[in-house]
């Protein structure tokens, strides 16, 4: 077991974490999150989950690296549409698409020099049989953040990985009608609208 110690308040509060200074619509629904730990988005199908992941990882290439890994559905059509309408291309320099890469093979790519900082994974449901596997990447690697796009029961993320999953995530989304509702540690909480006229019909 490693060494511990006690840390002091001075400590504490003068150590410096490596946060994302998000802006606009997007630190008043999340905050100014750290570049680590876990995310988990979760909502039923064509409420705009898709949508609000691939905005997010396209504002995310302003702090690091990002990987999307399609797992579940791989390069299909939404997703084709989801990424032309956000403007994807303008950081294809920034962002790997991955085409259904298996978990074990993403471990590969995070191990490797100058590897993704942020990884999108999709999904949840199809990439972690138990939360002893999705705990163990992460604690594996310290220095990234996960998000993790979840099928929803309800207004929970499905299953049991994806309940206990709340548990660990720094942030929390719940994705319903074209609206964004965040559960942060790092402030924001205002909901974050992802398609207008969508969400005007739904709401």
């Amino acid at each position: 077991m490693a060494n511990q110690r006690a840390v002091s308040i001075k400590e504490l509060q003068s150590k410096r974490f490596n946060s994302m200074p998000f802006d606009g619509e997007f630190e008043a629904c999340f905050g100014r999150p750290e570049r680590t730990g876990c995310w988990i988005i979760s909502g039923p199908p064509a409420n705009g989950k898709t949508r609000l992941s691939v905005r997010l990882a396209k504002y995310m290439t302003r702090f690091g690296r990002v990987a999307y890994d399609s797992i579940e559905e791989g390069l299909s059509l939404s997703l084709q549409k989801a990424f032309i309408e956000e403007g994807m291309e303008d950081v294809e320099n920034r962002i790997q698409l991955l085409d259904k890469e298996p978990i074990d093979e993403l471990v590969k790519r995070i191990k490797k020099q100058r590897s993704p900082d942020i990884m999108f994974i999709d999904s949840l449901q199809f990439t972690f049989k138990t939360y002893a596997q999705l705990k163990k990447i992460i604690d594996e690697n310290p220095r990234k953040l996960f998000v993790f796009i979840s099928h929803a029961e309800g207004k929970q993320p499905a299953g049991r990985v994806g309940k206990a999953i709340e548990y660990l995530a720094n942030v929390k989304i719940r994705v319903e009608g074209f609206k964004a509702f965040a559960k942060s540690r790092y402030g924001g909480g205002e909901p974050y609208t992802i398609w207008e006229e969508g969400a005007a019909r739904y709401w």
